[in-house]
């Protein structure tokens, strides 16, 4: 099975500090994304979303229309980097998966995701994940 490159979120900003066309998809439910927060500048695209909590059926489509058709590279070096992120890193893995199989180049998932693993207490942002890592973040 094709896979996204596994980075983690400090690679990730610095892609996006180095690459003003990088992407990040904030594939997390909109709930998650206007109230937990979501990484600056993400775009939110969701995998799975309320109400009926089934995969997004236009989620490739989606993606190409943000990236105006970009994805569709040939020469890898110059694809946009697309990175996925998501809670804890597993949505967006299987969002990345489907955009390899797509054909698109330069899909990374964010290993951490937004808010981590949840530590001994229940509860994330204490292990590692966007905002652990002081990385900036938005919310409304």
């Amino acid at each position: 099975m094709a896979e996204p490159t596994e980075i983690s979120c400090k690679e990730a900003w610095n892609i996006v500090e180095s690459d003003p066309r990088a992407l990040i998809i904030d594939v997390r439910s909109s709930m998650e994304f206007l109230f937990v927060g979501h990484p600056k500048g993400a775009v939110h695209i969701p995998w799975i979303d309320e109400p009926d909590w089934d995969v997004n059926p236009h989620f490739v489509a989606d993606v190409r229309k943000v990236l105006l058709g970009g994805g569709a590279c040939v020469d890898e070096e110059n694809c946009v980097p697309v990175m996925l992120i998501c809670r804890s890193g597993k949505r967006s893995r299987e969002a990345g998966r489907l955009l390899v199989e797509a054909g698109m180049k330069q899909v990374h998932n964010i290993d951490e995701g937004f808010e981590g693993e949840l530590d001994d207490n229940h509860q994330r942002s204490s292990l590692g994940g966007w905002r652990f890592h002081g990385l900036p973040w938005e919310q409304c």
